[in-house]
């Protein structure tokens, strides 16, 4: 038995997974090629479209997280009112 062990989730699927070389080497290029003083205005530029991404996205789950308790919540609630009826059912006779 050796000390091989498998690689963790970060090692997988983090920037330089198994499957990502070739990601890494094309921003690597395109990071060589793009050049100037845009190239801060353009970052500047993609972060802000980047912060309006994630804050929909995040309003998208925040309101499934909600729908999805709601449905947790009247589901549990329906359930207890039937195994309420089904004890008194099977006690009052």
């Amino acid at each position: 038995m050796g000390s091989n062990k498998a690689p963790s989730w970060s090692d997988q699927w983090g920037a330089g997974a198994f499957g990502n070389e070739e990601h890494v080497e094309d921003d690597k290029a395109k990071k060589s090629i793009s050049g100037g003083g845009s190239s801060s205005k353009k970052m500047a530029a993609g972060m802000e479209k980047a912060k309006a991404a994630a804050a929909v996205g995040a309003d998208k789950a925040k309101t499934a997280a909600v729908v999805g308790a709601q449905k947790v919540k009247s589901g549990t609630s329906a359930g207890i009112k039937w195994m309420k009826t089904q004890y008194q059912k099977r006690t009052s006779k």
